[in-house]
Formats: C-alpha cells, structure tokens, sequence
C-alpha cells in the first residue's frame, strides 16, 4: 500500500464521520488551501521534494546579460500558477487541484517531461520533467490538520 493510499483511507475514516454539507465545506478548504501550496512552491521553483526545477535552457540574441557576468533568468510558470489556471474542483466525496483549459496541456508536457513543439510548426524538443503538482510532507500536515479542524466543530 503506497503512502497517498494509507493517507487516503486515514482520511477517508475521518471524512465519513461528517455529513454532507459539512464533508463538502472542509474538501472545500482543503482544495482551496493545497492550491495556495502549490502556487506558493511553484513560484519557488521547487519540486515536492524540495529540489529545484531543472534551469530554463539559455535562449540566445535575448538581453541575457543583465549585469556584466549575470545571466538574467526569469522564473518559469508565472501564469500558470495563478487561480485562472490552477483551478480547484469537490464535491461531498471528493476533491481535485489541477490545470483547466489548454493550458493543462503545456502543465502536462512539463510534469512528466515529455516532447513537444517549442511554437506551432516550430522545432520539438525533450522538456525535463519539472513536477509541477504534488504532496510535500507540509501539505500532508496542513490536510490533516484542516480535517480534524472540520470534524473537531
């Protein structure tokens, strides 16, 4: 049994205690508070694990040089991490944080480090996987404690 699935039916356990409307209140807050850590981590430029992303490949002919010796790099995934795109759905029994729309395809390609066109009719290119959505042991603390929070009420 993995570790999501033993925290899953942990949950779970704790998550039939309440009734509908209540289940459907606290799956709420904790969608909403798993988007904010991982907004907060995407703009870190972190994994789950707590190692940084792979750098951007340097673009050339770009003002690269900011300062005499500095290569200017700009963080990736500014757009993506905002609530227009990282989008929170639940209901009464369940919950998902994830990318709606076509974005969801650029999301995807970084996630699990596929190939795709780097523009329309332009070159393909390896990406390396830079996980984007995942569970830091902080947001297995923040579930657990936002769940007893809701069935303590």
């Amino acid at each position: 049994m993995s570790e999501l699935d033993a925290f899953e039916s942990w949950a779970g356990h704790f998550l039939a205690k309440l009734e509908a409307p209540a289940r459907r209140a606290a799956l709420r807050d904790i969608a909403r508070e798993l988007r904010r850590s991982q907004q907060a981590r995407i703009a870190q430029q972190k994994k789950p694990d707590g190692t940084a992303y792979e750098a951007r490949k340097p673009r050339p002919k770009k003002h690269l040089r900011d300062k005499a010796g500095r290569v200017k790099r700009k963080a990736m995934f500014a757009k993506l991490r905002q609530a227009r795109y990282l989008r929170t759905e639940n209901d009464a029994m369940s919950l998902a944080v994830g990318f709606a729309g076509r974005i969801a395809r650029v999301a995807r390609v970084h996630q699990l480090g596929e190939h795709a066109r780097v523009a329309p009719r332009g070159p393909e290119y390896k990406y390396p996987a830079r996980v984007l959505l995942g569970f830091t042991d902080d947001d297995r603390e923040m579930i657990r404690n936002l769940l007893l929070m809701h069935v303590v009420k």
